[in-house]
């Protein structure tokens, strides 16, 4: 009897849509289309379709709606896109993550939301793209080869610890204590890192987390980076020696890793670790200057977010109406970490004549009152939250919330209720704005003109 053949997963480079006025929208590629190869060879991914298509001369070959193939002779500039928008950027599939972190937030999700939700993935080509972080824990010789031949760079890891022993008990994966040989190889092959690390009380903070940090330092240039950011727990945790910082806890995290920073300005000329605005917050202390974030290379992780937030509302206050036609009441609706965050902007906005503006943080009883971030309120939270509120207030009022909340360019929370929904139970108007200051300077500017 023949060995078993392992299954392949197909290509799909489905089309979503074509940029109009681009080379693929003049050559009639439509959406609904698929990419079937460039030059002759399959395309894995977006990585691949960009490396592929970086020539003055390509041929591309497309299977239509009607199931035509053709294939199109294309001169361009180099590095000139195509304008080819895919449904997704792994065709041949997402890598998921067979991991069992010890705090993952996906297994802390409740029951019954959409099946996005549950998705765990660890896939390198998602952190090139996305900034998504990798483990290494799920990845193949073919996979680590294919990054250091096409400089795959950066990605960016989660690290943990760089015990052998405990990251194999943190992230359940007997493969977790490679840590160090792969980030050494990647690095030697030039590739650049960004790195974090979830700190869990108890577990692998303290001496763990001095010794990791340590660790990491000595790959630098190439390890860019290291975040800390406290666990996130939910109701739905079910690792009982899993628990959130106390304040008093995070104000002694915040003056350790301010010694350390101190110590790798001295010696590399750059602060190296940054903690999380959640570690800030927490512990009632200020949030560091613009300079601190050098660049603010782990935004994306909350990393000096809120000073961001704060920078780019002050740069274009100027922008703001001195006063508004006639007299409008609005409410920004938030986490409750999210109150001191927005504190300072309601204060500025009250300065415009006829405007009154009020906060309401609202606790999260979705995932529970240990989640206090704003991006996790759902729709349940909103309605539950504003009840009393909404008793109070007469006619039609008007809410901000931030896109956050909201599945990527959808009106839908993380509990499937949708904006319309939220708007009909509590009869108000739900005004969804980006969580920028540019974007809250421009709603009262357009506010002014009514």
């Amino acid at each position: 009897m023949g060995k078993s053949l392992k299954a392949v997963t197909p290509v799909k480079a489905e089309i979503s849509d074509v940029i109009q006025k681009s080379i693929a929208d003049e050559l009639g590629i439509e959406k609904g289309d698929i990419l079937i190869s460039v030059n002759g060879i399959v395309p894995q991914d977006l990585i691949d379709y960009r490396y592929l298509c970086a020539d003055e001369y390509i041929d591309v070959e497309i299977k239509k709606c009607n199931h035509e193939r053709i294939i199109l002779e294309i001169e361009k500039d180099p590095d000139e896109d195509l304008g080819l928008v895919f449904t997704q950027d792994t065709f041949d599939g997402m890598k998921r993550c067979k991991n069992k972190c010890i705090f993952c937030f996906v297994d802390q999700m409740p029951p019954n939301l959409r099946d996005t939700l549950y998705v765990k993935d660890d896939d390198y080509r998602l952190s090139l793209l996305y900034g998504n972080f990798i483990t290494l824990t799920n990845i193949s010789e073919k996979d680590i080869s294919r990054i250091i031949k096409m400089h795959i760079s950066p990605i960016y890891i989660s690290v943990h610890s760089t015990n052998p022993g405990l990251r194999k008990k943190i992230l359940n994966n007997p493969r977790a204590g490679e840590i160090i040989t792969q980030i050494s190889r990647l690095a030697d092959a030039g590739i650049q890192m960004h790195t974090q690390i979830v700190l869990c009380p108890g577990i692998n903070d303290g001496k763990h987390l001095q010794n990791t940090i340590d660790d990491l330092a000595k790959f630098w240039p190439q390890v860019r980076s290291v975040a800390v950011v406290p666990v996130g727990i939910t109701k739905y945790q079910k690792n009982s020696f899993l628990r959130s910082y106390t304040p008093m806890e995070a104000r002694n995290i915040i003056r350790d890793i301010s010694s350390l920073q101190r110590e790798f300005k001295g010696k590399l000329k750059t602060n190296f670790v940054f903690l999380a605005d959640e570690f800030y917050l927490l512990a009632g202390q200020e949030i560091p200057p613009y300079e601190h974030y050098e660049g603010f290379p782990q935004i994306e992780n909350g990393v000096g977010l809120v000073r961001f937030f704060w920078h780019d509302f002050q740069k274009n206050a100027f922008k703001l109406p001195p006063a508004l036609k006639t007299f409008q009441k609005f409410y920004f609706v938030t986490g409750i970490s999210g109150e001191p965050v927005l504190r300072p902007i309601m204060k500025k906005l009250n300065e415009i004549k006829n405007l009154e503006v009020s906060l309401i943080p609202v606790s999260n009883d979705f995932f529970g009152n240990s989640v206090t971030v704003t991006g996790l309120l759902t729709g349940h939270d909103l309605i539950m939250g504003l009840s009393e509120w909404r008793k109070k207030e007469k006619g039609m009022p008007e809410i901000f919330i931030t896109s956050t909340m909201l599945k990527f360019s959808e009106n839908v929370f993380l509990d499937n209720m949708t904006v319309p929904q939220v708007e009909k139970v509590l009869n108000c108007k739900i005004n969804v704005l980006d969580p920028t200051g540019t974007a809250i300077i421009k709603a009262f500017s357009e506010k002014a003109q009514t």
